[in-house]
């Protein structure tokens, strides 16, 4: 076979606490993805410990190169080009993937595309399927809850986000409430599950006309509701606590997006980040497309909902054909917003 046929991007994803490098070819094959995730790490301090990562990181990212390629079965020469998510994301985390890429980019001549996390995440539905523009994106992960329309590839607008708590975070801290580690965000699912909607928790903002999220009067709500129960004594059922607040999330997630389907029509509806594998939303979204037989959802495979360098190696791969580039002075910007690839509505 020839490589030279091939566009390989070797790809670098260290935003948070997951060190992963991976080999894309084309922008929608897996040659390799390697994770090492840093959970157990992190659960003793019930959250992500900026510090920590960022050794972690040092410690895993030249073993990750080496796996990735090794796996790949790929050497620098094969390689088209070096993605890298610079932005957002913990400052200190962040660096040590740009500072690795540079380097191989560097030292191997090849090309570095700077790459958003979350056009990251957007982007791992190309790694199933190709994706169809018009298109919507709902992006829910730990810092993040954002409704993106994107008219044609590469196009990006920000049509609805998180004002406070982002919908993963406020599975995190509801979860210590309840007694469960960090990360909260499956467990609670599970307990959801087994529970009924019976505390009526608020629907932030659902019925404003605006496509915006607010989760933290639900969060609020939660743990003033908990602790009354605790200061009367009172013995609440977590299933029920879990499976109201979840309803909560979902109504509302679901709720705005059905309505920004409804105002922009679009051929495919994305489902992704972290909070994305959560069966009970993944269910709503499924029973609400229906009433959308021109729109088709795009469910990331469980995989890929977490951070990973595979979804940054898809969009890198089509940065790359689209000619973006940057150099030495790349740096890392933990506060990257989609701003550097918006484009008007039109």
């Amino acid at each position: 076979m020839n490589l030279l046929a091939r566009n390989l991007v070797l790809s670098f994803e260290t935003s948070c606490d997951e060190t992963s490098v991976a080999v894309i070819e084309n922008g929608n094959q897996i040659l390799s993805n390697i994770v090492a995730t840093q959970i157990k790490s992190h659960q003793r301090f019930g959250g992500v410990v900026p510090e920590v990562a960022s050794r972690h990181h040092i410690e895993q990212i030249t073993s990750c190169i080496e796996d990735a390629l090794t796996e790949a079965d790929v050497t620098y020469d094969d390689l088209s080009a070096v993605a890298v998510t610079y932005g957002p994301g913990l400052v200190g985390a962040l660096l040590i993937g740009v500072a690795a890429a540079k380097a191989v980019a560097w030292a191997h001549q090849l090309p570095l595309v700077p790459v958003n996390h979350l056009a990251g995440h957007i982007y791992a539905a190309r790694l199933v399927e190709p994706i169809e523009f018009p298109a919507m994106a709902l992006v829910v992960s730990g810092g993040h809850t954002e409704l993106v329309y994107m008219p044609e590839e590469n196009r990006f607008q920000i049509i609805g986000e998180t004002r406070d708590d982002a919908a993963g975070e406020a599975y995190d801290k509801i979860g210590r409430v309840l007694g469960i580690n960090y990360p909260a965000g499956k467990p609670v699912d599970e307990l959801a599950h087994q529970g009924k909607d019976t505390f009526n928790f608020p629907r932030a903002m659902d019925s404003d006309e605006n496509f915006d999220f607010s989760f933290s009067g639900l969060k609020s709500a939660f743990i003033n509701t908990v602790h009354h129960a605790d200061q009367l004594n009172e013995s609440l059922s977590k299933e029920d606590l879990a499976a109201s607040f979840q309803q909560a999330v979902v109504d509302v997630l679901s709720d705005k997006t059905v309505r920004a389907l409804r105002e922009f029509p679009v051929k495919q509806l994305i489902l992704a980040g972290g909070v994305a594998a959560n069966k009970g939303l993944r269910d709503r979204f499924t029973s609400d497309l229906a009433a959308f037989p021109q729109t088709k959802l795009e469910l990331v495979p469980l995989s890929l909902c977490g951070d990973n360098a595979a979804m940054i190696g898809a969009a890198g791969e089509m940065l790359y054909r689209h000619g973006e580039r940057a150099d030495a002075t790349l740096n890392a910007d933990p506060g990257l917003e989609f701003d550097w690839l918006k484009d008007e509505i039109k």
